[in-house]
């Protein structure tokens, strides 16, 4: 009887070191695979949030200015014209 106790008590240790290793390859794919997809993020050029905004904004900004110049050329050309 003791020798079956034995038996099951090895292949329960053995069982648990499995998992163990299992879980311990999962984590270290998982940190490759981080790893690989942020270099290739990096490689790509793409733009934070932020600086998406911040060009967003620097745009917009240009066409308020270009609006406003149009409209006073306009008036100056009125005015010139007659």
């Amino acid at each position: 009887m003791q020798t079956r106790n034995k038996v099951f008590d090895d292949i329960s240790q053995l069982m648990t070191n499995a998992m163990g290793v299992a879980q311990g390859a999962r984590q270290e794919a998982e940190t490759a695979m981080s790893s690989m997809i942020d270099r290739w993020l990096a490689d790509r050029d793409f733009v934070t949030r932020e600086e998406f905004d911040a060009v967003r904004g620097m745009a917009q900004k240009a066409r308020e200015e270009n609006e406003a110049l149009k409209a006073r050329l306009a008036a100056l050309e009125a005015k010139l014209n007659g």
